[in-house]
């Protein structure tokens, strides 16, 4: 909780400080990787750098946790803080490096605002960064603590066994375990993040998620190749698209994610485009265990042909007693019409009122943000409760997530229902 004598601060200072943030992270990314270049191999994601996207998380993280500070005095933001704390769990990030971040972004604070920095202003936000740090460094040691493991030995080699051309646009890689070591279980809906050499030697992580059960033997990710449209294209997408073949190996670590399927009730998974990698790790586990409960799939797409997984996925739904899927394509599909998986097949934009769904039931979203806000509202307008939407969140702007699912507007904004 932020002390009395930092909250008043705090609020005095919040708007010059969100007004100035994307300087200051610009200005500390700036500052730490001239100090730790290192960083950048493994640990950073240097497309999100070069796209500034990275700074936003940092700067939108570190003000959204202020702000709840300020706001909700009493609770933290705990969705924000467990997203952050399983992606660095998976990247393997030590209570030290907390230490390398605070020098280098108070210094970018220093250097930005300059003379408003006041000893009671460094003061305070310093409270505010430890607070955040501490609840993010002590969740992560429950993380590691769980899967029996240290930052450093999350990590693992496994080798290609088969990649195959899901689209025009996605690739399913099969990994092969290569050594006599337990295989930890991942839950349904966890991911895992692969660490990619690049052609200059440097690896660049990237978080999958994980789309089938375990059989103890094997990991299944689905990758979309990034194309830049006018930016330059993805360079870990293309690379493992292109150029890693089956018997190449690469390092993953163990999974984490805390979007995770109850199993013991009803689910409705709802995604767009790449989306669906979640909802078919989801599916597989049910598929695996034999599931009863009723099950519901809405994904939206392109067309049929740009629907990733879909033979599994469908397969799956087909294979559960009390599933049902349905599936809305931008181009080629007919209103109350049946393609050739047995999916109910709907014309456009995802509209939810031409779906029941089960009582009770769990909702996971997966897609752009955009997607997620226009779900999540129309499931809200039909009485859902908020604590049964959870929503998978890829790339940096995790602290985005809250905004946009929290701050919905009206569920007829259909716009806003496509795969994007």
């Amino acid at each position: 909780m932020l002390s009395d004598r930092s909250r008043p601060v705090i609020e005095a200072t919040l708007p010059v400080v969100a007004d100035n943030i994307e300087e200051i992270a610009t200005r500390f990314y700036d500052h730490l990787f001239g100090e730790h270049p290192q960083l950048l191999d493994g640990v950073f994601n240097r497309g999100n750098q070069a796209e500034k996207t990275q700074q936003m998380a940092l700067a939108g993280s570190v003000a959204v946790f202020a702000n709840s500070l300020v706001k909700v005095p009493e609770q933290l933001p705990d969705h924000l803080l467990s997203r952050i704390a399983h992606k660095h769990a998976s990247l393997g990030i030590t209570p030290a490096q907390y230490d390398v971040v605070h020098d280098h972004l108070f210094w970018a604070i220093v250097d930005v605002l300059g003379d408003a920095v006041t000893p009671e202003v460094a003061a305070a936000w310093d409270e505010v960064y430890w607070l955040m740090a501490y609840a993010l460094i002590n969740q992560e040691r429950g993380l590691y603590s769980a899967r029996g493991v240290r930052p450093e030995t999350v990590w693992r080699e496994w080798e290609v066994a088969e990649k195959v051309q899901e689209t025009e646009d996605v690739v399913t890689f099969r990994m092969r375990k290569i050594d006599d070591r337990l295989v930890k279980t991942s839950l349904p809906g966890q991911y895992v993040t692969v660490q990619v050499p690049m052609p200059d030697g440097v690896r660049q992580p990237r978080q999958y998620s994980l789309t089938r059960a375990d059989d103890g033997e094997h990991r299944h990710f689905s990758v979309k190749r990034v194309r830049g449209g006018g930016k330059p294209d993805g360079e870990v997408s293309n690379r493992l698209a292109d150029s890693v073949q089956v018997g190449d190996r690469l390092t993953m670590s163990l999974p984490f994610g805390d979007v995770v399927l109850d199993d013991s009730r009803p689910a409705v998974f709802a995604s767009a485009g790449i989306g669906i990698t979640p909802m078919a790790g989801m599916l597989s586990h049910l598929a695996a265990a034999r599931s009863h409960l009723p099950i519901t799939l809405l994904h939206a797409d392109v067309d049929e042909a740009s629907f990733a997984l879909r033979h599994q996925v469908l397969e799956d739904i087909r294979y559960l007693p009390g599933a049902s899927a349905h599936v809305w394509f931008e181009r080629g599909g007919k209103h109350g019409g049946t393609s050739t998986m047995g999916a109910e097949v709907h014309a456009g934009l995802m509209d939810l009122d031409d779906v029941k769904l089960p009582h009770d039931a769990g909702y996971y979203l997966c897609g752009p943000l955009p997607f997620m806000q226009a779900v999540r509202s129309a499931l809200i307008e039909r009485g859902v409760p908020a604590r049964d939407i959870q929503y998978e969140v890829f790339g940096p702007d995790l602290w985005q997530a809250d905004l946009a699912t929290e701050e919905t507007p009206g569920a007829s904004d259909r716009g806003a229902l496509q795969p994007g």
